[in-house]
């Protein structure tokens, strides 16, 4: 009998295998919170009526808390097809207002309170921030169903848990909190902090939330400052 074991191999990370769903109600607290966000802007930054596009995205919430209540575990192409049209709609509510806030302030229409301007553009950067997470956790690996099926091992975003796996609970996989987290640091970094975009649409779609978030926070906040008394 040899004195010497093999060791024991390595447990599989669990971004790497077959999981459970991920929990829904970190989503649907987020949207709610993106909707509560988007009826509080006033009218002259939404697209056309302010209750339509939050409307939408409530309803289509909604259609998808019904089809998994608890753990997203049940795919379908419905159901991946209503996941990327809320985000959608979310994503084109925002950048109508972002397009509409930066004109008023070019054009020096704005809100003439430095607060309510204040206002106006932390809100739209805060949902920014959340339809970027959106986006990321739709798209990254095929989205939260692929993932928990573990058919794709080919990352678009590299977290640390990836990078230094010995260091990682053999549990850890990618959750909504934490492209939540790597969208409000890209927006506030204006670069990845700690996780890295891997492929090109991820690269792309980072630039592009970090350019918004720039050219935002450049302008109310230069507005804010020459109104102040």
């Amino acid at each position: 009998m040899s004195e010497f074991q093999d060791a024991p191999a390595a447990p599989v990370p669990a971004w790497r295998r077959p999981t459970r769903g991920e929990r829904r109600w970190p989503v649907q607290v987020t949207v709610v919170a993106l909707v509560a966000l988007q009826l509080r802007l006033p009218a002259h930054l939404a697209l056309g009526s302010r209750w339509a596009l939050p409307a939408v995205e409530a309803a289509l919430m909604v259609a998808l808390t019904v089809a998994n209540p608890v753990r997203m575990d049940r795919a379908s192409s419905w159901f991946r097809r209503t996941s990327l049209l809320l985000v959608a709609v979310a994503s084109v509510a925002n950048g109508a207002s972002a397009v509409l806030l930066v004109d008023h302030l070019v054009r020096g229409r704005a809100t003439r309170s430095p607060g309510g301007l204040l206002f106006e553009g932390a809100a739209v950067y805060l949902t920014n921030v959340v339809t970027f997470a959106l986006w990321y956790w739709e798209l990254d690996r095929g989205g939260p169903l692929s993932r928990k099926e573990g058919r794709d091992t080919d990352v678009d975003f590299l977290f640390p848990q990836m990078a230094s796996p010995d260091v990682a609970p053999a549990d850890w996989e990618p959750t909504f909190p934490d492209y939540l987290y790597l969208s409000f640091t890209n927006s506030t970094a204006f670069s990845p902090t700690d996780t890295m975009p891997w492929t090109r649409w991820a690269k792309m779609l980072m630039l592009a939330q970090s350019a918004t978030a720039l050219c935002i926070a450049a302008l109310v906040i230069a507005r804010a400052v020459n109104i102040l008394p």
